[in-house]
């Protein structure tokens, strides 16, 4: 069964360039096209599609709204931001709105088939260089103090949390913070009873939301 994907972006040589790179692969086919946000809304009502190639930056109503507006309706949809910015804002508001991937313009002829590939199992992906910008975070949260309140986690759940966001497995972690693997298992407990998620998903935007996770995609 192929997967049926919806392109938006407000440039037509944008789309009918992806769709050219999309439809290389057996796989996919690209079942409609939007140039503005209210249009990516009702054709993802009406058509239902498996992705949704989500352009951050378009008029009418932008990428983050139309995400939000849609993962409401259809908390199944995977969307990959698509966007000419890596700043965090951009990065973190279409993460927040719902989306499960977010890749840069100049290099979504490399990475735009990958990501939609790792959104398709449930994972999250970020551009190298977006990542960079989220990596920085995760640093300045390891160097600046907390304040009282500011997240539920501990300081060693935090660490924890990033590492399993980043992709590593219990026995990992275990090795990596000199932990036995039944305590990691329980700091992983705790962290999805404080945070009530429960999908190695959830818990990973969290973390990117947040600048704990370490992803290397």
């Amino acid at each position: 069964m192929k997967t049926r994907i919806l392109l938006t972006d407000d440039h037509e040589i944008m789309r009918k360039g992806l769709r050219s790179l999309l439809e290389r692969e057996s796989d996919f086919e690209v079942i409609g096209e939007a140039s503005n946000g209210r249009d990516a809304i009702r054709l993802a009502r009406e058509l239902e599609p498996d992705i949704m190639v989500m352009d951050v930056g378009m008029p009418d109503v932008n990428g983050m709204e139309a995400t939000s507006r849609i993962m409401a309706k259809m908390p199944d949809m995977r969307i990959v931001a698509l966007s000419m910015h890596s700043d965090k804002r951009f990065v973190t508001g279409m993460l927040t709105a719902g989306a499960y991937g977010y890749v840069l313009k100049s290099e979504a002829v490399e990475e735009l088939v990958g990501a939609i590939r790792a959104v398709q199992t449930g994972r999250v992906y970020t551009s190298p260089r977006v990542t960079d910008v989220v990596m920085q975070d995760y640093v300045n949260k390891l160097t600046t103090p907390q304040g009282d309140g500011e997240s539920p986690l501990t300081p060693r759940e935090s660490e924890v949390l990033g590492l399993l966001a980043g992709g590593a497995s219990t026995r990992q972690i275990s090795e990596q913070l000199h932990l036995s693997v039944n305590t990691v298992d329980t700091h992983k407990r705790r962290i999805q009873q404080k945070l009530d998620l429960h999908s190695v998903a959830e818990l990973t935007k969290y973390a990117i939301r947040h600048g704990l996770t370490q992803l290397d995609e």
